[in-house]
């Protein structure tokens, strides 16, 4: 798990720095349009809309344009978006599953090749990587929310399967089936956190050399960059030297 916690942390910063808000916005609202067109409007009966809402609260979406999204779903609007999984291996033979929304499968599909293409990397078929991950419910919560006993303590009572707690916060991991209703219950607890949603959760990280390193950085980039993903996971371990490079 700490290579996977580096490359978010990384990602998560270079995301701060350098994506557009508009783009953020966008991803964060055909997210919430999906799931509220899937499922009940009400995120008290959605653990997926309430998943989205609360990653649109940490970016300070505003709840005008929060409730907009969820009223589009629940109208005679016509867009309709397919959920695509795509699956691949990237420089060093890092696998990676990217998760994307699209009204245009061909596009999408050439786009993500394309970038696989350009940093040494492969697009693979559906379920060539994600043996290698496990699709889990997350619920993570900053340092402050609580003691990492008392997370881990609160965690298992709520019937969670692990929780790792470090500096930069802790990470409640539940099988899908029981997420929902850890999550509501480390909520009650402590309050809402910072993000909730179903994960791929890399079983093992490899590790790669500096420069296989930053391509991989580029390939995530380039990724993360395009309207149609949603979220990208892999599962390589970075370096301390790389990582500190890349912090600067």
């Amino acid at each position: 798990m700490a290579g996977h916690s580096q490359f978010k942390n990384i990602m998560h910063r270079k995301g701060r720095q350098d994506a557009v808000k508009s783009k953020i916005f966008g991803k964060l609202a055909r997210e919430i349009y999906v799931a509220a067109k899937l499922g009940m409007p009400d995120p008290a009966m959605n653990a997926r809309l309430r998943a989205a809402i609360i990653a649109a609260r940490q970016e300070n979406m505003s709840k005008d344009s929060i409730d907009r999204a969820i009223k589009k779903a629940q109208g005679g609007d016509s867009e309709a978006y397919d959920e695509i999984r795509y699956e691949g291996y990237g420089p060093g033979g890092v696998a990676v599953i990217v998760e994307v929304l699209t009204d245009n499968r061909n596009r999408t599909a050439g786009d993500v090749r394309s970038y696989f293409t350009k940093t040494g990397g492969n697009l693979a078929e559906t379920g060539a990587v994600s043996f290698m991950f496990d699709h889990v419910g997350a619920i993570e919560f900053d340092a402050k929310a609580a003691s990492p006993d008392a997370m881990l303590e609160a965690a298992i009572e709520a019937g969670a399967e692990d929780v790792v707690s470090g500096e930069n916060g802790h990470e409640v991991y539940a099988a899908q089936e029981s997420f929902a209703e850890v999550a509501k219950a480390l909520e009650a607890k402590f309050g809402e956190p910072r993000k909730s949603g179903l994960v791929w959760k890399p079983q093992n990280t490899v590790p790669v050399d500096d420069d296989k390193g930053e391509k991989m950085l580029k390939l995530l980039e380039m990724l993360n960059e395009h309207d149609d993903v949603q979220t990208v996971y892999a599962n390589f371990e970075v370096s301390d030297a790389l990582m500190a490079k890349m912090s600067a």
